[in-house]
């Protein structure tokens, strides 16, 4: 088969805007696909900070009304990456982040902004571009889902479809008043298309109209089609269980490589472990902690929310603290979480530091001077903390949830004995059981050569792009071949 073109679609991509996991996973997975055969490019919003990085911009098309105001489609390159940017003012250039203000208050008109962005990538499939074509047309999360309701709803030969689920839980859901703003047919509006609980579902259209459906791990891809982590999408899921698959997400291990990272105090292999506690000490000072060698570090770079699980952390805080453990946060999100862990700071000033922000720096830093990585989630489609933390030497303690469960081997005794265990897992999901594998974890931090096995074994698993990137090469091969026969 010839060179495979694939258009992905996405709200976010790293290395130019990021919120989480999903821009990391668009901006890798392209230079992994290169090597195989698969050309991707990337229609992304015209937000400022992706206007300010685009190198050697075309226009490929002034846009005269656009979704209610004037807009051009723009290819470029950025990050090293190929670019289709729709250059939109009235609906991208805004202060805050690509879904909220400043405040952390979701833009009313998100519904339309998204849409508009389907709605391009539906074009482009289509030929908008006369210079391009892609074969497949990869649509990332809830905010691209109705780039499949408008190829199915515009009729006509239309490329291959794949929606790929970071995170069920955000589904976006709108007004069915909205329906005609979107520029969809009152057709569209059933079961078997984006109506979904009385509103429009984006994600559910997605869901409901791709070729393919993969989610970011095995596990998580199971635990979608129950109703226990379905979040109302179960149903459907399973109805399509025969076009639905996980494929594990990986990290760029250019990006997360303690060997060559210029953003940690220390470079180091694992040939020689002991620059690490050059890191450790740089990371102490920066939180405000004790410089305290022997004291386990436990850190943690997630999303303040219900979903991570922080406010059970929060219970385990005091008790671990006073046996003489420290904890090193960054993340941002639910007041009431910031707030409980403002409270532990003050309590335990030289125990725990905290950063809430964004910085991409600081989660470097963490990886690479944190003992262990903690991610106690409730839910997690993949991860990729724990993915780094592996490449970096931190133990994870993780939940044993979803993609967390595929990736972290637990330190039992069998595990142990063979050299497989890279971590400690948790469950239930609960404050008793997250001390205890903090507690467990802590017993193992003090025995230094069982502590140097887990380290090792981490560090020699392969996170990289390279297996997940084949398997990705192979659905879209296998889904041009089906809709060429």
């Amino acid at each position: 088969m010839s060179r495979i073109e694939v258009l992905a679609v996405t709200s976010e991509l790293f290395p130019l805007v990021k919120t989480g996991g999903l821009a990391d996973v668009a901006g890798a997975l392209p230079k992994a696909l290169a090597p195989l055969g698969v050309r991707v490019r990337t229609l992304i919003p015209g937000y400022p900070a992706v206007l300010a990085a685009i190198e050697g911009g075309r226009t490929v098309r002034d846009l005269p009304d656009w979704f209610g105001g004037p807009a051009k489609l723009v290819s470029a390159k950025a990050g090293g990456l190929e670019l289709f940017v729709l250059v939109a003012p009235h609906l991208y250039r805004r202060d805050g982040g690509p879904y909220a203000d400043a405040a952390g208050r979701d833009f009313a008109d998100n519904a339309i902004r998204f849409a508009a962005l389907s709605r391009m990538a539906a074009s482009l499939a289509q030929g908008f571009s006369a210079r391009y074509r892609p074969d497949v047309v990869h649509i990332h999360d809830w905010q691209t889902g109705l780039t499949a309701a408008y190829l199915t709803y515009d009729g006509g030969p239309r490329p291959g479809v794949v929606c790929t689920i970071h995170n069920l839980a955000f589904q976006g859901q709108f007004d069915r008043a909205l329906l005609p703003a979107l520029g969809l047919p009152p057709e569209s509006f059933t079961p078997d298309g984006v109506e979904y609980y009385g509103a429009i579902g984006f994600l559910k259209a997605g869901v409901r109209l791709a070729d393919r459906i993969t989610t970011v791990s095995p596990t998580y891809a199971r635990e979608i089609c129950t109703p226990q982590g379905g979040m109302g999408m179960d149903g459907l899921l399973r109805g399509r269980a025969d076009r639905l698959c996980g494929i594990l997400n990986a990290v760029d291990t250019e990006v997360w490589d303690p060997a060559a990272d210029p953003l940690i105090a220390v470079r180091y292999t694992p040939k020689d472990l002991s620059a690490r506690a050059a890191d450790k000490l740089a990371l102490q000072q920066r939180l405000g902690l004790a410089p305290d060698a022997k004291a386990p570090l436990f850190g943690v770079i997630s999303r303040l929310s219900w979903q991570k699980g922080l406010d059970l952390l929060m219970q385990a805080i005091p008790a671990l603290s006073a046996e003489g453990a420290q904890f090193a946060l960054l993340g941002s999100g639910d007041a009431a979480l910031e707030a409980g862990l403002i409270a532990a700071m003050r309590r335990h000033p030289d125990r725990v530091g905290c950063e809430f922000a964004y910085d991409e720096a600081l989660a470097h830093q963490i990886q690479a001077g944190a003992d262990a990585v903690v991610v106690p989630s409730r839910f997690e489609p993949c991860g990729l903390t724990q993915l780094c933390a592996l490449r970096y030497g931190a133990v994870p303690v993780v939940a044993r949830v979803g993609g967390l469960a595929d990736t972290v081997i637990d330190a039992s005794p069998m595990a142990m004995s063979t050299g497989a265990a890279t971590g400690v897992q948790f469950a239930p999901v609960e404050a008793t059981a997250l001390e205890l594998a903090l507690r467990r974890a802590v017993g193992l931090y003090r025995k230094p050569r069982t502590w140097r096995k887990l380290q090792l074994a981490g560090m020699a698993c392969d996170v990289s792009w390279a297996k997940p990137a084949r398997a990705y090469a192979k659905l879209f091969a296998d889904l041009v071949r089906e809709r060429e026969g």
